[in-house]
């Protein structure tokens, strides 16, 4: 799978994606397991495409 949006989704607002963020995170309590991590990715991208910025990638 893709970390990159598909191009032919519609684009959430960046808020939309920040809330959904910030309930990743408050509901693994500040520690991210694997899964959390994938999804967390998936939604910086997401995010920074919403906010018209760019994001690096993970090593």
């Amino acid at each position: 799978m893709s970390p990159y949006p598909n191009p032919s989704v519609a684009v959430r607002p960046a808020s939309v994606v920040n809330e959904e963020i910030r309930t990743l995170w408050k509901r693994a309590g500040g520690l991210l397991s694997p899964d959390d991590e994938t999804t967390y990715q998936r939604l910086l991208v997401e995010w920074a495409a919403a906010a018209g910025t760019s994001v690096r990638p993970a090593a």
